[in-house]
């Protein structure tokens, strides 16, 4: 198992980063202090989240030497357009303390306002050939949008970070990052954040408590998060599990000893329901959408 991947560009990622949706901003500084004393060098964030400035905080207080973290953020919707993401990233760089972004990426694809997102990716390619950032991409991108952005601007995307987890695998889009030298990049990689509804009808369950993974994670003496995480980095993916709580945080980063066998690798790809929890990527931006990213 891989402890980093090297992006289509050549820039070095840690297999496993900590990510910071949802987390409180009065907490995000704290945890990102933890993981990075912990061992953690990749810490994912978003102009969205509301948390960049406590992330920035948090590296600072950890002590850990600037060059040694590669810190990752995202473009809103509502910031897209050439001028306005240069001005996404001016904004970005602010809250964070980081002259340069390691990795930029563009949040949605905002599939009715896709000319605003092609636009917003070719502002990504100006600042990466600026030096402002060191790789770019996208999250939460399906096949058509990516084949599209594909046709319409010049750089690969070095990663889509999307939601992918035991009950929502995602083989075809996998399969299209593979052919195009995507990194794929997991979102709720471990599937406990939410419940899903998959095809049990009106019943909701939680990937923690399924049954086939307690059995794989007693034969291992771990957990049923770290096996989901193990799942990933053994097939090559890339993923940022989101904590605040210290042992939990300690917990999904003690995952490089495990080796799942073909069966068991097999049984987790099998519980793939194709249903996701969150919001369908392709789905349209509306005025509520739209919310502004404040400047600070």
């Amino acid at each position: 198992m891989t402890s980093t991947y090297t992006l289509n560009n050549g820039v070095t990622l840690p297999a496993l980063g900590l990510g910071v949706f949802q987390s409180a901003p009065e907490e995000t500084a704290a945890a990102v202090e933890t993981a990075l004393e912990l061992g953690y060098r990749h810490l994912d964030t978003a102009a969205a989240y509301g948390n960049e400035r406590q992330v920035g905080e948090g590296l600072r207080n950890s002590g850990v030497p600037r060059e040694d973290v590669v810190v990752e953020t995202k473009v809103w919707a509502t910031d897209y357009g050439y001028d306005e993401t240069l001005h996404a990233f001016e904004k970005a760089s602010r809250k964070l303390g980081l002259e340069q972004i390691d990795i930029l990426i563009l949040h949605q694809q905002a599939a009715n306002l896709f000319d605003r997102t092609i636009a917003a990716y070719k502002a990504l390619e100006t600042l990466l050939a600026d030096g402002k950032v060191r790789a770019i991409g996208v999250s939460n991108f399906d096949i058509p949008a990516l084949t599209r952005l594909l046709d319409e601007t010049s750089v690969v995307p070095a990663l889509n970070q999307v939601e992918l987890h035991p009950y929502h695998s995602q083989p075809e889009l996998q399969a299209f990052h593979r052919e195009h030298g995507i990194l794929t990049q997991a979102w709720s990689p471990i599937g406990g954040i939410t419940f899903y509804p998959g095809p049990w009808g009106d019943e909701r369950r939680s990937v923690l408590d399924d049954d086939a993974l307690g059995e794989i994670a007693a034969a291992h003496g771990k957990s049923v998060a770290q096996i989901a995480l193990a799942w990933h980095l053994q097939q090559g993916r890339q993923v940022i599990p989101k904590s605040t709580n210290r042992g939990r945080i300690a917990e999904n980063f003690d995952v490089f000893d495990i080796t799942l066998s073909d069966a068991e690798l097999a049984t987790i790809d099998g519980l793939d329901t194709g249903s996701p929890s969150g919001p369908a990527p392709a789905r349209d931006f509306d005025e509520k959408s739209l919310f502004p990213i404040p400047e600070d």
